[in-house]
């Protein structure tokens, strides 16, 4: 039994090793071709888009009244013209998402440093400061450069995230690996 319960983990482990490095390689790819992966997730919320407009077109009976019927149906064609125009013009999409974490950058920056201002007296709220000047800091400089900022910035974060995740997927997999072992 536990030799058959190591085997299972030694191939589950195997498994998610191979899965990480190809993590890790497709967030490097993603960091030195930031355009590329930009361009590749614009065409992913894109058709999120799509299917999100269809879904609401396909469901807009199911409301109960004439002006439900009437949003859903609307929303369903906002949803779905959006869809299609990033998908027909790709690096105006990527342009528009930039400016949108360049505005929830900022947003977000704003919201830490009402959250420090509030918790003045808790230990540890200098991070939210520290937190809120950083994520200020990133704003200012992606939306001091935008729209050329596009080229790089959603390509580049994706990059970064795929990679620090492949990075710790490989971690725990590895210790998964030798506590069974």
């Amino acid at each position: 039994m536990a030799n058959s319960m190591t085997a299972d983990v030694h191939k589950a482990t195997t498994w998610s090793i191979v899965l990480s490095v190809l993590m890790i390689v497709a967030g490097l790819l993603a960091i030195v071709v930031p355009l590329v992966a930009g361009v590749a997730v614009a065409a992913l919320v894109a058709w999120v888009l799509v299917f999100s407009g269809a879904l609401h077109l396909a469901l807009a009976w199911r409301s109960h009244t004439a002006g439900g019927v009437v949003w859903q149906i609307l929303l369903g064609l906002a949803y779905g013209v959006i869809g299609f125009y990033i998908l027909a013009h790709p690096l105006a999409g990527l342009a528009s998402l930039t400016f949108a974490v360049a505005i929830y950058l900022f947003v977000e920056a704003v919201l830490e440093f009402i959250l420090w201002s509030q918790l003045r007296s808790v230990a540890g709220k200098g991070w939210l400061l520290s937190d809120g000047i950083v994520t200020l800091v990133l704003a200012a400089m992606i939306w001091s450069t935008w729209p050329s900022s596009a080229a790089w910035v959603i390509g580049t974060l994706v990059g970064i995230s795929i990679f620090f995740s492949g990075i710790s997927r490989l971690v725990l997999s590895l210790a998964a690996r030798r506590l069974v072992a």
